[in-house]
C-alpha cells in the first residue's frame, strides 16, 4: 500500500508551506505500509519556538484555504517545543532544533519510503534530510551504538 493521491496532495502543500516560514529540515515518509491511522508523517523543525509556531500557524492556513483540510487534532501548541497537527491522512510534526535532535524521528521511519517534496522545500533541507540514512542533525549528540550521549 502507498500514501493516497489526497495524503501526497497534503504532504506537498504542508512541505511548501513550512518552507516558506523557514523550516529546515524537511522531510515526508509514506508510512502506510506500517501504520493504519495514517498515510504519511512530515517532519519539519525550526531554531526557536516562536518560529515553531509560525510554521505551525502557515501549514494549517494554506491547508485550510487551498485545500480545505481542517486538521482533527491538534497537540504541543502552547509549549511551541513540538506541535503536531493530525490531518487524518497524514500527521505534521514541527519541532524546535533541539526537540528534533533529542527525539530522532527519522530513526524511527528511516525504513519507511520518502515521498517527494516541491523543489523548494527541497532547497530548506538540511543535513539529515539530504542524507536520510547518514549521521546528520537528528544524530547529533549521540554516541557510538546510538545512545545518546
Amino acid at each position: 500500500m502507498t500514501a493516497t493521491d489526497r495524503a501526497t496532495e497534503l504532504i506537498e502543500a504542508a512541505a511548501q508551506a513550512a518552507a516558506d516560514k523557514l523550516a529546515h529540515d524537511i522531510i515526508a515518509y509514506d508510512v502506510s505500509d506500517v501504520l493504519a491511522i495514517t498515510d504519511a508523517f512530515l517532519l519539519a523543525s525550526a531554531p526557536n519556538d516562536r518560529q515553531v509556531k509560525a510554521i505551525v500557524e502557515g501549514i494549517e492556513e494554506t491547508l485550510n484555504k487551498e485545500l480545505g483540510a481542517k486538521p482533527v487534532r491538534r497537540e504541543g501548541e502552547r509549549d511551541g517545543r513540538w506541535v503536531l497537527l493530525d490531518y487524518v491522512d497524514i500527521v505534521v510534526h514541527v519541532q524546535h532544533a533541539e526537540e528534533r535532535v533529542f527525539y530522532a524521528l527519522e530513526r524511527l521511519w528511516k525504513d519507511c519510503p520518502q515521498l517527494e517534496l516541491p523543489e523548494d522545500a527541497k532547497a530548506t533541507r538540511g543535513k539529515a534530510a539530504a542524507h536520510a540514512g547518514e549521521a546528520g542533525p537528528a544524530d547529533e549528540g549521540l554516541a557510538p551504538g546510538g545512545e545518546f550521549s
